[in-house]
């Protein structure tokens, strides 16, 4: 069961909240800190790209594919020792979070705009990926934590180096 009807107060403090997590989380992926990164999902957390198309149609498929923290962490090592990828900065950015709802468990939905800006050693900076993150958080204490992360992206096409997450 959902609750939506957040007094203003309380949707407020939730989107303040998911703000201030998704400023933490786009500075730990702008430092390419991925080990830090998987420390924003639960044990259990979910994160997975998908390009818009394939959510709207309800295609599981994703471009990365996480689930559990085992498997982020997998991923955060192949970044730092497998892949191999032309050196990079990254600037992710979020806006427009919505507050959609709270579930009868205390899971928190929500909804967020994104922009991955890329910039190559040796190339000019570039729109690497716009999108919306679709979120459900769970409480840890005071922290919040992603128990599942959709980033679903707009453009049609992408560049074939996604290296770093979303």
């Amino acid at each position: 069961m959902s609750r939506t009807n957040l007094s203003p107060d309380d949707a407020r403090t939730l989107r303040f909240d998911i703000e201030e997590f998704n400023t933490e989380y786009a500075r730990r992926l702008d430092e390419l800190d991925v080990d830090s990164w998987c420390e924003c999902f639960t044990e259990d957390g979910f994160y997975r790209i998908t390009a818009r198309e394939n959510y709207d149609d309800g295609f599981p498929v994703g471009l990365v594919w996480c689930e559990g923290k085992p498997m982020l962490k997998d991923r955060a090592a192949a970044v730092k020792t497998t892949m191999v990828y032309a050196p990079r900065y990254l600037r992710h950015y979020t806006s427009n979070v919505r507050v959609v709802g709270v579930d009868a468990d205390g899971t928190i939905r929500s909804e967020s705009n994104y922009l991955v800006v890329e910039t190559l050693m040796e190339d000019k900076t570039r729109i690497f990926q716009a999108g919306r993150y679709i979120d459900q958080f769970v409480r840890d204490g005071d922290a919040l934590l992603l128990k599942s992360r959709d980033c679903i992206y707009d453009s049609l096409l992408i560049p074939n180096d996604v290296v770093y997450p979303v």
